[in-house]
């Protein structure tokens, strides 16, 4: 029995509170306080006057129903050892009135069932949840889950909660768990961390008493507006800390740099062939404007494939440049900063060919960076980011060595934010004596809740439109067990290779030993590697005078970027990848993209890579290659990419489908998952609000004034949610 406590306080031993010397809890869920355990909520709320009769189930029915137990029996296994437990319960619920089945009795099926032997005797009555299927002509509920009640008055008199257990440990034994706790915490001793102005506010319930709607509800609404103070205190609590990383940010100084009329900027506008759209116009007004304030600029550039954020970014760093400092570009892999170097340096011209010969009287020195580099070339270009002959600085993590010294970093340029966190980002920004102005750019379609939601230090700006001639690509789903729609794609890639276009052909993995994305279902084994493919579009007779290339992570450096320098030479047809063509890779003749066993890519990753063909004015089309069957859900999601062009939209929808998760990283088996309430598409209003207060109270002063609020976001803040931020 239990030793009873007044006041528990939330980090009280939860095996001490329990009297539970083997630590069950501990061992089933990792719960070591009593806040732990109370912050183990439903899954579901089951109502005993909504349970639908026996005789109203349909075979194949995920159902529950609400039963006395009448008999009891087991006998043996035949094929092995152990025993099989066959309980019959009778309905307890009237039938329905247009019901012409009045079954009230069904079978239960335990096999091996040591607890339910012990449990389901005759007369005990129960909520008992399953799969309703037959076994001899009987309906049969095989292994279910159930519930156990006092008796017909406690069933009745309000809804009772259906917990997730680990270790076949018993809804029982987690209610009665749960309610020792509850009746003996109070408010003085659980205190609320939110502050009580917040919750009047916006007519939350205290932290006790949320606590109790939520574990023992009257009703199942009041448990659900309880959840939703639950809810709104996971976006308080991740708002505050952005809104306190985004204050720490502002009180930072940076250096103003000014535009000028007759700087490098000036003559690269000048030399421009086209006009700038819309959009870059826009977000290139907002850039010059941050860039010239003495606050760092901390900017999310968000735009789909092709939309021209490049141009948008070296514009802001000639801008720097004319000012006197320089910029650093920053690319996750060696072969999108080498594509980066090259792009840069050929929209420069002259422009970016400084103590050159062939450069113009303004120009500036593009530098490149990498890993791979050898020694002499690598301390030539080290001296001349130091001296500050390279304006502009392209590179990948090496980036942030300690040997990189930068004369004057005026703005730090990160492309693709998902492969960059906010960690790296500040040891970027510590190599300049003030603070550099910092854009990062995301081609990821991110919904706006999403944004403030997650990358919340940093503000959204939105590049919009597509540059004249740009079309969107077209996508189609091509089931492998369709052999001529398979060999209609084989046919539009030869079709293409002699038109003079080329082909990007993407694999989930590059060799048998390699192991699949785990972001998806398995691979299929046939035609999924990089070697298999090239292999079998080399023995296509439509291919057969093609030049067909691979290229994956694993290559030397100088192999990739050789074997990149000829596809962009068109020297190749056939471009056979991984996914390390995902970001920046530009090829404008490429038309025609074949992603292979496209059910292994997240939805995000399919838009990106498509993005990559169709950006020289022609039209792209991208084939979603998939052995799925014709009704898995996969199917259904690749359908609806291929319906769906714009990359906001699909994230939206991508977002509502999957039911988000946890959108601070992936939930671990058997992890608790830090926002467990909270969904950032249905919740946008609600983190809305979180993100006004938040800004409220933190520019009132320290959060030190609220010692609770401070506590429970530290330990709200656990090791894993802190990577996550930490990584971005």
């Amino acid at each position: 029995m239990s030793e009873t406590f007044a006041g528990l306080t939330p980090l009280f031993p939860l095996s001490r509170a329990l009297g539970d010397k083997r630590g069950t809890f501990e061992k089933a869920f990792g719960y070591t306080t009593v806040e732990d355990l109370l912050y183990h909520f439903p899954r579901r709320y089951l109502d005993v006057a909504e349970i639908s009769p026996i005789g109203s189930l349909e075979i194949g029915e995920d159902a529950s129903v609400y039963a006395r137990v009448e008999r009891v029996s087991e006998r043996k296994m035949n094929s092995r050892k152990g025993f099989i437990l066959e309980v019959i319960v009778t309905d307890l619920q009237e039938p329905a009135e247009e019901s012409f089945d009045f079954a009230d009795e069904l079978s239960l099926t335990f096999f091996n069932g040591y607890q339910a032997r012990k449990d389901l005797v005759p007369g005990v009555v129960g909520v008992f949840s399953g799969v309703l299927s037959t076994y001899r002509q009987e309906r049969v509920l095989t292994q279910p889950e159930y519930t156990l009640l006092a008796d017909q008055e406690e069933a009745a008199a309000r809804p009772f909660p259906i917990y997730s257990r680990k270790q076949n440990m018993a809804q029982e034994r987690i209610r009665t768990a749960i309610g020792t706790l509850l009746d003996q915490v109070d408010t003085e001793s659980f205190p609320d961390p939110i502050p009580a102005e917040v919750l009047r506010k916006h007519h939350y319930p205290d932290l006790v008493t949320a606590l109790e709607a939520v574990h023992r509800p009257e009703n199942v609404k009041d448990a659900y507006r309880a959840r939703r103070r639950f809810a709104f205190q996971e976006a308080f609590f991740l708002q505050l800390a952005l809104a306190e990383r985004r204050a720490a940010q502002s009180a930072e100084r940076a250096v103003a740099r000014p535009s000028i009329n007759d700087g490098i900027l000036a003559d690269f506008d000048a030399s421009l062939p086209y006009q700038l759209t819309p959009g870059q116009s826009n977000v290139g007004q907002v850039l010059a404007a941050d860039i010239e304030a003495t606050r760092p600029m901390n900017r999310l550039l968000q735009g789909e494939v092709g939309s021209g954020k490049t141009l948008v970014a070296l514009r802001a760093m000639l801008q720097v440049i004319d000012a006197g400092g320089q910029a650093a570009l920053v690319a996750p892999t060696e072969v999108l900063a080498q594509q980066h170097a090259q792009s840069i340096s050929a929209m420069l011209g002259p422009l970016g060919r400084a103590g050159q010969l062939s450069g113009a009287e303004k120009a500036t020195r593009v530098e490149l960076l990498t890993g791979s580099m050898g020694t002499a070339a690598k301390r030539q270009a080290l001296l001349n980011i130091a001296t500050g002959e390279a304006g502009i600085v392209i590179g990948t993590h090496a980036l942030f060595s300690d040997n990189v010294s930068f004369f004057d970093l005026g703005l730090v340029v990160v492309d693709e934010q998902h492969r960059f966190g906010v960690e790296q980002r500040d040891t970027l920004r510590n190599r300049a004596e003030i603070t550099p102005h910092m854009l990062v750019m995301t081609a990821t379609p991110i919904p706006r809740t999403v944004a403030m939601t997650v990358f919340g230090d940093l503000e959204p700006l939105v590049l919009e439109g597509l540059p004249s001639g740009r079309k969107p690509v077209k996508s189609f789903v091509v089931p492998t067990w369709n052999k001529k729609w398979l060999d209609r794609m084989i046919q539009r890639m030869s079709e293409e290779v002699a038109a003079g276009h080329q082909v990007f052909v993407v694999c989930p993995r590059i060799s048998e030993t390699d192991s699949a994305p785990k972001n998806g279902e398995s691979a299929t084994p046939q035609r999924t590697t990089v070697d298999q493919m090239v292999a079998f579009l080399s023995q296509r007779p439509e291919l057969k005078t093609a030049r067909i290339d691979a290229l994956h992570g694993q290559l030397h450096s100088e192999v990739k970027t050789d074997t990149m320098d000829r596809f962009a030479k068109h020297q190749s047809d056939i471009l056979v990848s991984t996914t390390v063509i995902e970001v920046g890779v530009d090829i404008p003749n490429a038309t025609i993209m074949a992603i292979i066993d496209a059910e292994n890519f997240g939805t995000a990753q399919i838009h990106q890579l498509r993005g990559r063909i169709g950006r020289g004015g022609l039209e792209g089309t991208c084939f979603l290659v998939s052995s799925l069957e014709k009704d898995h859900a996969s199917l259904e999601r690749l359908e609806r990419i291929a319906q769906i062009s714009d990359g906001f939209v699909l994230a939206e929808e991508d977002l509502k489908v999957r039911r988000e998760g946890n959108v601070l990283g992936t939930e671990q088996a058997g992890a608790r998952s830090t926002l467990r309430e909270l969904r950032v598409m249905r919740d946008a209003a609600l983190i809305g609000q979180a993100r006004e207060d938040a800004e409220e109270l933190v520019a009132q002063g320290s959060l030190d004034r609220y010692p609770g609020l401070r506590a429970a976001i530290d330990r709200w803040f656990d090791a894993d949610t802190q990577e996550y931020l930490e990584r971005g």
